[in-house]
């Protein structure tokens, strides 16, 4: 889909090292900005998702606390974006990361001097601006593409759980009231 959009696209699964291979594409560099877009469930944390598991088949009681004061993520997706960045270059977390006890590489970032924005989906912020455009019929920005599943308000649960699950394609769901 990206590539029908005009960017060029790189299979993580072919590559061995993906911030070298970003950086190969970049003569060296990094790209300016790198997005994690998968937060908290990425895949390739085997300690971590060991950790959760356990968590879950803990009483709500005691998994609770547990939670918010020792709670971990899959970081592997963030580290990569972290190894990736060019020095000076900007990461926008759009994932959303909710353990407490995430050890970050706090020297990496400062030594490359990486900008970090993130935030849990301002939609309120940005509806003003955003709304005309995309309900414009002419679809100026490409958006309906990324569209898969139209379903009534009614069906979201359901919407949600298939998305989770990537069941059927499931990329961007658009819920109508």
């Amino acid at each position: 889909m990206a590539e029908r959009h005009g960017a060029e696209t790189l299979d993580a699964r072919g590559a061995a090292d993906i911030a070298e291979a970003l950086q190969e594409r970049t003569d060296g560099r990094g790209p300016d900005s790198v997005i994690d877009a998968v937060g908290m469930e990425a895949h390739g944390a085997p300690v971590a998702g060991a950790m959760q598991r356990v968590a879950a088949a803990l009483p709500r009681a005691i998994s609770e606390p547990l939670a918010s004061k020792a709670g971990i993520d899959r970081l592997t997706a963030l580290r990569t974006a972290i190894d990736a960045v060019r020095r000076g270059g900007t990461l926008s977390l759009a994932g959303v990361y909710g353990g407490a006890a995430d050890p970050l590489p706090m020297l990496d970032l400062f030594d490359k001097g990486v900008q970090i924005r993130m935030g849990q989906a301002h939609v309120r912020r940005w509806v003003p601006e955003i709304l005309p455009v995309v309900q414009r019929e002419d679809d100026v920005f490409g958006l309906d593409d990324f569209v898969t599943h139209r379903l009534p308000l009614e069906d979201a649960p359901r919407a949600y759980a298939m998305f989770q699950a990537k069941q059927d394609g499931a990329i961007k769901v658009v819920l109508a009231p």
